[in-house]
């Protein structure tokens, strides 16, 4: 072999080291008429770009053209080697058959170390293929040889390639033994693009192994290292997507694998992957309840995958086809049949999907009153309830529950479902980020539903409140991970908040978005949640479970805990006080989700002066939803304070507009738990109040100098009550002139996605007061607009013991807010809010350099004790999982915050000043935030914008 042969030679790992630079030299190559042999190369190098990054049919045509110029130049070694890559060219074509017969040619042209090589590439097939005996074998006899001759690229690929059939064969020891070896291979090497799928590999192990947070960082790091060098990732795409729909994400897995066909078909990329990729999208679909969407994806995979001759992957996909049809409702003796014979081909394939399809065989059978067949499926599928990742032990646990549930044993029913749930909290605290421990408990629904079923039938009122306590809210059971001191992360937010308020100042000074700065907005929105969801949990399992006897000691004789728990789509009402728990039927939960809309919408129009006469219709719509919602209980509730815990779905009721609760101490918690946290939680000491108005608001948050005046210069008093703010007499409440209109939000949606204040007029007959008027004409407060007086405006966190610290203007900036509002005693924040119902960690309050958001919040040590949000749809909420609700109010329960003050609607600006006011004087009295708000309401004037107003807000927690 000559030096000119050995630079040559030395494109073909170029490919996988700089595959943009190799393509290139490889056509400057061809374009100096090089001999046989070296055109042979050239052209290789060009089929090995167009097959992993381009093009088939080009592919195939270099290869082929490779091949009979190896063949010219009479070099058996070459003509092995081109054989090899063509026969994986063919078979990601869907040319099976020709594919394996290249490979045949190739072992036998070859010898030592080049059929070694040839080896490798044809496991590396036979796992594309599902063969994965067949794969072990060939990579057992390349190995060896490929160490002798010390080729480190080669022996590193062909580890890689063994750990990766270990893990689909759910051998995650062994893979991981072999992923380690293979990574110190390539860190002494310049294989850029092998080191990534090093990175992207050990995120697969990551995830059969059962760490989310981890493998979501490791894909995060492949796809920046191959974007790097420029190449496609379908591959990373498949496995990033089985990564989301584990974590709960599977309308963004399917988002993502419709989106990677797309651009699959775009550049006549491999049949194979265009494949897998549908089988990725119908299981997304599927998970995302898109059942119609995953039935149609899946029988294109099954099709496809019968044409390759790819088994394995074609009874993968016939169980998603399965599923897809039972989820439409096409259960049948059939179906039995056909998810009984995928299970059997899975087992014998030693696939992890195994008890999956004959617990979907079982279940099948139960509901067709099969018992015997149901059992023999089931046993099968519980027997991987003992070892395994948590799903598969779910799987397992899920097998059990319905087992003991033919059998009519409640207790085993309880058993199973309770050992299920305990091993999905396991899992679900392994994550760091609020978001994938909401959406994880998705996996836990069916069980918690057997569970609930079984104690309705056999525990009483007591044992069914306690189940459905079990798998409620149970994300607020634990803080989130602080987000990292990650200066990148860091630096994406500042990015984010500078550039949405550039994009809001560009729609607000010429009337329409922009484009460009939104695009990047989303990307950095991208970047940032991506980030977070690398965090890893830290918190150890809630090892303090819900006792329906201290919840009854703690309620006492005077307060009733209403909760609603929904089965079978009906609502029954455990009502819990004077040391018992009772049980009431109600309505249907679809009735009531359709008649709480017609209350959100009725609320909408009474914001707006001259709606006054929809007002007896709204009345009426809350008392359609206490009969659909509260049923008989509403005449059990008693004469004291009320606390409502409601399911996610109904997370959007006015509660205080249903006649029973309307004149009650009223308070709404996401859990009887989260109820008892609060309860317990201790203010900070010090007393500070925090407050807070941010820009754009048409009163100009006209209760800020009002509340100023009451609290600056005061000091709570020590001991004088948890939280409670000094004492003081108010100074009464402000009317604003017509001229000054807006309500305090904006609607859902993201920079460019249908976001913009809704602007509600004030009523006709309101006037203006002396600060109205000064905030108006911009006079006077230092550091901000307004009044001199003692109020903090030096460093952060400078206030003294039970001072009032007041930021606004300049001041009103996140970064200084945030030092401010952490550990606060109360914090009163006005400001424009908006809800994102697309993504919910990012809605948010405006402050002066941009938005505050959730993930914000999230960074404080403790949130303040009490919040007031006098902010449209700072009580919205994205319903997730299991039961579980994403949203502002949500993320501060579990961050130190006992009490909050927030609103489900959007309602009108100069209605809310003396809704305020008036609550803050209740406050001064040492009153609950409950107690407070009930007074605030009955103070107000009886006009429907005022009374629609009060009935907007609620109070959640128990501060």
């Amino acid at each position: 072999m000559t030096a000119r042969n050995d630079s040559v030679l030395e494109l073909l790992p170029m490919v996988f080291a700089a595959p943009g630079e190799a393509l290139t030299r490889a056509e400057e190559l061809l374009g100096a008429d090089p001999s046989p042999l070296h055109a042979s190369v050239a052209h290789q190098v060009i089929g090995i770009w167009q097959r992993d990054f381009g093009d088939t049919r080009r592919a195939l045509a270099h290869l082929r053209r490779a091949r009979d110029l190896a063949a010219r130049a009479e070099s058996a070694e070459r003509e092995a080697d081109v054989l090899a890559t063509l026969g994986v060219a063919l078979v990601h074509a869907g040319r099976t058959r020709a594919g394996l017969a290249a490979f045949e040619r190739g072992v036998a042209r070859g010898s030592g170390h080049t059929r070694a090589r040839v080896l490798y590439r044809r496991a590396y097939v036979w796992w594309v293929l599902g063969r994965h005996g067949e794969a072990l074998e060939d990579v057992r006899r390349a190995i060896p040889v490929l160490r002798q001759v010390d080729d480190v690229i080669w022996t590193a690929r062909a580890l890689t390639l063994r750990a990766t059939v270990h893990l689909a064969l759910g051998s995650v020891e062994r893979a991981d033994a072999d992923f380690t070896a293979a990574e110190a291979l390539w860190d002494t090497t310049g294989q850029e693009h092998d080191k990534a799928d090093a990175v992207e590999s050990r995120g697969l192990a990551a995830f059969r192994s059962g760490d989310v947070p981890a493998a979501l960082r490791l894909l995060d790091e492949a796809a920046e290292r191959y974007a790097k060098l420029g190449t496609p990732t379908f591959m990373l795409t498949i496995r990033r997507c089985e990564v989301l729909m584990a974590a709960g994400l599977a309308t963004e897995a399917l988002t993502e694998a419709d989106a990677a066909v797309a651009a699959l078909d775009g550049i006549g990329g491999q049949s194979t992957r265009k494949a897998e990729l549908l089988l990725v999208a119908a299981r997304a679909a599927r998970l995302a309840g898109e059942p119609q969407t995953s039935l149609a994806r899946a029988a294109v995979a099954v099709r496809l995958f019968a044409g390759q001759r790819r088994t394995w992957y074609e009874t993968h996909a016939r169980l998603v086809l399965i599923e897809a049809r039972v989820a439409t409702g096409h259960g049948s003796g059939r179906l039995v049949a056909d998810a009984a014979a995928v299970a059997e081909r899975l087992a014998a394939f030693g696939a992890p999907a195994a008890p999956e399809a004959s617990l979907l065989a079982g279940r099948i059978a139960l509901d067709l009153g099969w018992t015997a067949d149901a059992e023999r499926h089931l046993a099968v599928a519980a027997r991987s309830r003992h070892g395994g990742p948590p799903l598969a032990r779910m799987t397992g646990w899920a097998a059990q529950a319905l087992r003991a549930r033919a059998a009519g044993s409640a207790r085993g029913v309880l058993e199973a479902c309770r050992r299920g749930l305990d091993v999905l909290d396991d899992h679900r605290m392994t994550l760091g980020a609020s978001e994938l421990r909401a959406r994880a408990t998705a996996q836990g629904a069916e069980l918690a539903a057997l569970a609930q079923r079984a104690s309705l039938v056999s525990g009483g009122p007591r044992r069914l409140l306690g189940w459905s306590e079990r798998w409620r809210a149970t994300v607020l059971s634990a803080p989130p991970t602080r987000p990292p001191a990650d200066p990148v992360l860091l630096t994406a937010m500042t990015a984010f908040r500078e550039l949405a308020a550039r994009a809001e100042e560009a729609r607000t000074e010429g009337g329409r978005p922009a484009p460009a700065l939104e695009r990047e907005q989303r990307r950095l929105e991208r970047e940032i949640r991506s980030r977070t969801l690398h965090m890893r949990g830290e918190a150890p399992g809630d090892g303090d479970r819900f006792d329906a006897g201290r919840l009854l000691r703690r309620l006492g004789d005077e307060v009733r805990l209403v909760e609603l728990a929904v089965l079978d789509g009906r609502v029954h009402v455990l009502l819990c006080g004077q040391g018992r728990v009772r049980r009431f039927e109600a309505g249907l939960l679809a009735e009531a989700e359709v008649e709480a809309e017609h209350v959100q919408a009725g609320l909408r129009r009474l914001a707006h002066p001259g709606a006054e006469a929809r007002l007896p219709l709204v009345e009426a719509a809350g008392a359609r939803l206490q009969r659909l919602l509260l049923g008989p209980a509403a005449a059990h509730l008693g004469s004291g304070p009320v606390v409502v815990v409601p399911p996610g779905r109904l997370h959007r009721v006015p509660w205080a507009l249903l006649p029973a609760l309307r004149d009650r101490v009223l308070s709404v918690s996401p859990s009887a738990s989260s109820w008892l946290r609060a309860r317990d939680t201790a203010p900070p000491p010090g007393g500070r109040q925090v407050l807070v108005r941010g820009p754009g608001l048409a009163s100009g948050g006209a209760e800020i100098p009002e509340l100023s005046d009451r609290y600056t210069g005061r000091r709570t008093p020590g001991g004088a009550g948890p939280g409670t703010p000094p004492p003081g007499t108010p100074t009464g409440t402000r009317h604003l002139p017509a001229d000054d209109e807006v309500d305090r939000g904006e609607r859902e949606g993201p920079a460019g996605a249908g976001g913009g204040a809704t602007r509600v007029p004030p009523a006709a007959d309101e006037g203006g007061g002396e600060s109205a008027r000064r905030e108006r004409d911009g006079g006077g407060r230092t550091g901000g607009g307004g009044r001199p007086g003692p109020v903090d405006v030096a460093g952060a966190g400078a206030a003294a013991r039970g001072a009032t610290v007041v930021l606004e203007g300049d001041d009103a900036r996140v970064p200084r807010v945030l030092r401010e509002l952490d550990g606060a005693a109360l914090a009163h924040i006005a400001a424009h809010g908006t809800f994102r119902a697309d993504s919910p960690l990012f809605s948010s309050l405006r402050m002066a350099d941009g938005p505050l958001i959730v993930h914000d919040f999230e960074r404080l040590d403790r949130s303040p004790y009490r919040i007031i949000l006098p902010c449209c749809d700072t009580a919205r909420f994205a319903s997730v999982g299991a039961d579980e609700l994403l949203g502002l109010v949500t993320a501060l329960l579990p961050l130190g915050t006992a009490g909050v003050v927030a609103c489900t609607a959007p309602v009108n600006d100069a209605a809310v000043v003396p809704l305020m006011l008036a609550l803050h004087k209740g406050l001064d009295a040492g009153l609950s935030l409950a107690e407070a708000l009930r007074d605030a309401r009955a103070a107000l004037p009886g006009d429907a914008v005022h009374q629609a107003t009060g009935w907007a807000f609620s109070a959640f927690g128990a501060a």
